[in-house]
């Protein structure tokens, strides 16, 4: 049986991918590894992929984009998967923070925080496409008054986020690498 570790840069991730991840792919043995940030994730991917001893894993690494080029910041991790000998590592970006993907379901943010009236917003040019928007958890922040915490919001967003959601492009290609895998 296959088992997928994700390589996170910090806990809100783990917190919505363990509300996201049962309903996904049920079948799927799955460990989310949170990190402390950009730096201690880079620091230490290649020893955490070495030392992971479960047969049959596959790694996925997700990292925030923030202002650093796409491109290099993916390269840079790739190698890093591959000095640790998984050259089949996943590595994808969230664009520009994880808070783009909950923009992109403005129905999840209303019922996960219980604010009604958000979901009527998704038409709006920046909520079609979230992933341009320059700082997506300050936009999201601010839509729900204060409401939205890092962490407590993405396990509450994390359990009505829809996986069939298109509207960020990053959420859409990290959505179909794992089927990819699995």
């Amino acid at each position: 049986m296959k088992h997928l570790v994700f390589l996170l840069e910090e806990r809100s991730a783990k917190e919505m991918l363990d509300k996201l991840l049962p309903r996904l792919i049920p079948e799927i043995d799955y460990r989310c590894i949170p990190f402390e940030g950009k730096q201690d994730l880079e620091k230490n991917i290649v020893r955490k992929i070495r030392g992971y001893c479960k047969p049959n894993s596959y790694f996925i690494v997700l990292w925030d984009q923030d202002s650093g080029d796409c491109v290099k910041v993916k390269e840079k991790l790739v190698q890093l998967c591959k000095q640790a000998g998984r050259i089949d590592s996943l590595v994808r970006i969230a664009c520009r923070e994880l808070e783009s993907w909950y923009l992109a379901d403005l129905n999840a943010v209303e019922q996960g925080l219980e604010i009604s009236g958000l979901s009527k917003l998704q038409n709006k040019k920046k909520y079609r496409s979230p992933d341009y928007l320059e700082s997506p958890s300050k936009e999201l922040e601010h839509l729900t008054k204060g409401q939205y915490q890092k962490v407590s919001g993405s396990r509450k967003i994390g359990i009505y986020l829809n996986p069939n959601n298109r509207r960020s492009n990053s959420f859409r290609i990290f959505i179909e690498g794992i089927k990819a895998i699995i």
